[in-house]
């Protein structure tokens, strides 16, 4: 019953992604240079919240929107109604709906909708990852110097030591290609598609990845803070590689060169 909620609820708000895509909406800042949201996103988390609530209105939700709608439920809802909203607000079809589904702290489903190009994944906990149905598993590379990486950077740049600039300039410079497409979920899913090899990212909340780290994970992939502890949506750094390349990335993460 849970599932084919998730599965509806995605789908209705990649439907309000579709419609509204390249077409005329309204735009506005949440504060920050480029922190963007638009009309769609509103329409995206609408159409999302009436099909869970209409199945399950004791559940807890937390969406990018609107917040935590709180309840007295082991069952959470995470949301991210357009992942990747400067790309969609600038007709890049990189943008997807991304919700994760949470049980008394456990991600046990997650799903990545891209309408635009018609990319559907979906995992489940201990029963792997899907892309439109059929199964996925990340790279079998096992060399950080061969590997293809993705990353993001945030909107407010903070300088820190190990900074996402600092960690990028030491990748680039031995020829690691390193791509930065604007939506964490995408990457994420990528990754876990063996499209990427390993995923980095120093700033994120907890609907940027919900859905996309359990897709990793289902993958046979591997996922963790930036320290190498396990893994909590609830904290901002990430890295997500197909395991092999893991240790590697780490290394250059908390300091190390290659």
């Amino acid at each position: 019953m849970i599932k084919n909620t998730l599965l509806k609820a995605v789908e209705a708000g990649g439907k309000e992604l579709k419609h509204f895509f390249n077409g005329s909406f309204t735009i506005a800042s949440k504060g920050s240079l480029n922190d963007l949201v638009t009309e769609a996103d509103h329409a995206a988390e609408k159409a999302i919240f009436k099909v869970i609530q209409e199945a399950f209105p004791s559940h807890f939700i937390l969406s990018e929107e609107t917040g935590e709608i709180k309840q007295d439920s082991k069952i959470k809802w995470i949301i991210d109604p357009i992942d990747g909203t400067i790309n969609f607000a600038n007709g890049i079809p990189i943008c997807c709906v991304s919700i994760g589904v949470e049980d008394e702290g456990k991600m046990i489903l997650g799903a990545v909708y891209n309408p635009i190009m018609n990319e559907m994944f979906i995992a489940e906990r201990g029963k792997g990852a899907t892309l439109n149905g059929n199964k996925i598993s990340v790279s079998d590379k096992d060399n950080l110097l061969s590997s293809c990486l993705v990353t993001g950077f945030p909107y407010q740049y903070l300088d820190s030591e190990n900074g996402p600039l600092q960690i990028f300039e030491k990748l680039i410079r031995k020829a690691i290609p390193v791509r930065r497409l604007g939506s964490a979920a995408i990457d994420l899913c990528w990754t876990a598609a063996g499209r990427f090899d390993g995923f980095y990212e120093h700033k994120l909340q907890a609907w940027d990845s919900a859905a996309g780290f359990l897709m990793v994970e289902e993958a046979g992939g591997k996922v963790t803070d930036l320290k190498g502890n396990p893994y909590s949506p609830y904290q901002p750094g990430i890295i997500a590689t197909n395991g092999k390349i893991h240790d590697q990335l780490l290394h250059v993460i908390t300091g190390g060169n290659l």
